[in-house]
């Protein structure tokens, strides 16, 4: 089990480092590192990650690296914090729409983390109090104040939908990397697991044929479909608070 990280530690946190005598490696930005970063996480995880396996990406030392950034852990931090920019939503002014807005926020959090697997793992290990990690989460409390939730209750139904979109992404980077390790195809891989199960627990077939549709059109089509029920049921939950008149500040 990795070792718990000091808050204290965090990049955005903690003061950066006085620069040692000498002027920066030429050829090299925090911008370009952080991206060759996110390029090595993307093809080989966050276990196989190493500053020197970097270094030799980008054709430089160890040391070159470390001028720019202090220390491993805060390279990940910057690398998580980067993919998170590329969660793209429009502006809620353009639409007014706050159901919208934080469906479409909850389907980029998903979905930058099936883009980076190993971005899901260091969520759960570092602040997320990155630039972009900040912008992201006041657009969300942005758009779930217009529905009149305040409090505990707009706290509640923004951890019911991004804790969820969370989670969700969080099992699909697990699954992925088990099948990229079978060597198998995603669909055939959970034929096998499936088959596995029936075996040991005939009670299997039964629950199957209850949510035998999910996997219609293949696994990964089943869990689009899953994503959006779920979201839909958490709305209408948020909806149904609303309609029963308990969220203060009720809007017209």
């Amino acid at each position: 089990m990795d070792k718990p990280r000091d808050p204290g530690g965090s990049i955005w946190v903690a003061p950066p480092k006085g620069r040692g005598r000498g002027s920066a490696p030429t050829g090299l930005s925090r911008d370009r590192i952080v991206r060759a970063a996110v390029a090595l996480l993307d093809a080989e995880g966050v276990q196989a990650f190493s500053m020197r396996k970097l270094a030799a990406e980008l054709d430089v030392t160890a040391m070159s690296v470390y001028w720019y950034v202090d220390t491993k852990d805060g390279l990940l931090e910057l690398a998580l914090d980067e993919v998170l920019g590329e969660m793209r939503v429009e502006p809620l002014e353009d639409h007014g729409d706050w159901r919208r807005h934080l469906r479409a926020l909850a389907h980029e959090y998903r979905h930058c983390f099936q883009h980076h697997p190993w971005a899901a793992q260091l969520a759960a290990q570092f602040l997320a109090i990155g630039p972009n990690s900040l912008v992201f989460s006041s657009s969300a409390i942005g758009a779930a104040t217009r529905s009149g939730l305040s409090g505990d209750q707009l706290a509640g139904a923004l951890a019911l939908l991004f804790n969820f979109a969370y989670g969700f992404a969080m099992l699909e980077s697990q699954w992925s990397l088990r099948v990229r390790a079978s060597g198998l195809g995603e669909d055939e891989f959970n034929r096998v697991v499936h088959g596995i199960v029936e075996r040991v627990d005939p009670r299997f077939v039964e629950n199957e044929d209850l949510v035998r549709a999910s996997v219609e059109g293949g696994v990964a089509a089943g869990r689009d479909r899953q994503f959006e029920a779920a979201l839909d049921i958490a709305m209408a939950g948020i909806d149904a608070l609303i309609a029963a008149g308990s969220a203060p500040n009720r809007p017209a």
